[in-house]
């Protein structure tokens, strides 16, 4: 066989090197990384003095923009509807409650999710943890929803080390590698670091020349409290054994986030990426999560249910904004417009949105778009069991109605509102504040800005001021679609599927 010619040396040394340039020349539009934390409490990051220490998230948030007056929504669910679709839960019927595993509902299939849209910009779109949309039929799957690649589990929380779901009297497997069930394969590898290395892998097998939107919605800080040894170790003198285990998985996250970061620079991918981090909803007290000084916990309307830790790491910011804080209102359904017309120079139908683009606010630090923002509209009289027909809104809001809204400085609530107390972390030498609401009151009205902490109800001093609300919350619920809630499904039961939690229809 003849050995190879100069011109044929010459050539294979081109394709080699157009290779490498294909690899790592930049992309045109920027990657984008969401990294979404579960039940992490206002107060459990570093830069808000906790005493767990979370020095990646300090690190990133220290050289970006913090988002100081941000806001989700206050369970798991609704948070991650409104950010990959742009809308509030009113507008999906949504409303109540979380999807739970076995009943038929998931984020309707006629609304376009953010992966969607960044796909048919170009993007490689990837999920890497917890969906907790809905999964009764394939078509409600993250790999129909637009992302090329799932590994994650489909319900809303499972054991971390066996990626089981145990759930309304049943038990099945939950862990998936795009549609295959993949528990077994990683029974006792803790799902903190496992789905930290498959972000990893995705980070160092990305084109370069490609745009990148990798989403992360980790399964930490949820319960269970489940932690390894040496993430323990740090705080085994903390007395309060749900404030240790939660405080051994909020480190474990935050190690994972500086890999995930190291991994981006090592792969050239940084210097043209945009970074965000959010809460989902405020901390659950009973499972070692705190908000202080803000009212209340995760399922409420409170402060300390809603207003979240989220900032925005980036390169790409401009160098006037960096290290600094925002105070302009930003709500988890601005993240749709934000990056998909913002970041990623792509277009909206902002006729169909709640959510605002709010790039420029973030990037320079100009005023955000946003002045009004709707926390919820909750109808009484959802049926415990669940209805197989969508539930009608009631045609006249009234103040029996659990809701919020926030216009400009100015926050009502109404209904039943629960989890009112101020709960300050274990070991603090702080006493609860357990505040006495007779059961006929049924509206609160606070300033914002002047009292965040929400100890003073105005709502005697300023009567038009909370009748303009009344008004705005009628506006609302007049473009409310009906509330679905389907009861519980038999069928869903894993020991009808091999053991796994997985579509039934």
């Amino acid at each position: 066989m003849a050995s190879a010619g100069p011109s044929s040396l010459l050539f294979c040394c081109c394709l080699l090197l157009l290779n490498l340039m294909s690899r790592f020349r930049s992309s045109p539009r920027p990657h984008i990384v969401f990294l979404l934390a579960d039940d992490l409490g206002f107060s459990d990051i570093g830069y808000h003095g906790s005493e767990i220490r979370t020095p990646n998230l300090d690190r990133l948030a220290a050289g970006g923009v913090k988002l100081e007056n941000y806001y989700v929504q206050p369970i798991c669910t609704p948070t991650r509807s409104q950010l990959l679709s742009g809308r509030y839960q009113i507008h999906t019927g949504m409303q109540h409650s979380i999807i739970r595993s076995p009943q038929r509902s998931c984020l309707p299939l006629e609304v376009p999710t953010l992966a969607e849209k960044l796909l048919e910009l170009g993007y490689s779109t990837h999920m890497v943890g917890k969906w907790h949309l809905g999964f009764y039929k394939k078509d409600c799957w993250p790999t129909h929803r637009g992302f090329q690649t799932f590994f994650g589990f489909l319900g809303g929380h499972s054991n971390y080390f066996q990626h089981t779901t145990s759930e309304d009297g049943f038990i099945g497997k939950d862990l998936r590698d795009n549609e295959e069930q993949v528990a077994d394969q990683y029974t006792g590898q803790y799902s903190t670091l496992i789905f930290t290395q498959r972000a990893e892998q995705i980070i160092r097998n990305h084109d370069a020349s490609k745009p990148l939107f990798l989403y992360v919605p980790f399964q930490a800080v949820h319960g269970p409290l489940q932690a390894l040894d040496h993430y323990l170790y740090p705080y085994r003198s903390v007395e309060d054994y749900h404030r240790r285990y939660y405080a051994a998985m909020v480190a474990c996250m935050d190690e994972a986030v500086g890999n995930i970061t190291r991994a981006l620079k090592a792969n050239n991918l940084w210097e043209n990426t945009v970074l965000v981090f959010s809460t989902d909803n405020g901390g659950q007290v009973s499972a070692g999560g705190y908000n202080w000084p803000l009212r209340g916990w995760k399922g409420s309307l409170w402060e300390g249910g809603t207003r979240g830790i989220g900032f925005v790491a980036s390169p790409l910011l401009d160098p006037s904004v960096r290290g600094s804080v925002s105070n302009e209102l930003i709500h988890v359904s601005d993240w749709y417009p934000t990056l998909v017309q913002g970041v990623a120079g792509g277009v909206v139908n902002r006729s169909e949105l709640d959510g605002f683009n709010q790039w420029n606010s973030i990037k320079e630090g100009s005023a955000s778009p946003r002045h009004e923002m709707l926390y919820n509209i909750d109808p009484p009289g959802i049926p415990h069991k669940g209805s197989e027909e969508p539930i009608a809104m009631p045609p006249v809001f009234t103040k029996d109605i659990t809701a919020a809204l926030r216009y400009m400085d100015w926050k009502l609530l109404t209904g039943r509102q629960y989890n009112s107390s101020w709960i300050p972390v274990p070991g603090s030498g702080i006493s609860p504040i357990n505040p006495s609401t007779p059961p006929t009151k049924k509206t609160w009205l606070f300033n914002i800005r002047d009292d965040p902490l929400e100890k003073t109800d105005l709502s005697d001093e300023n009567p038009a001021m909370v009748n303009f609300l009344l008004d705005r919350l009628q506006f609302y619920l007049d473009s409310s679609a009906p509330v679905y809630w389907p009861p519980l499904d038999p069928e869903a039961d894993p020991a009808l599927h091999n053991g796994s939690w997985t579509s039934w229809e």
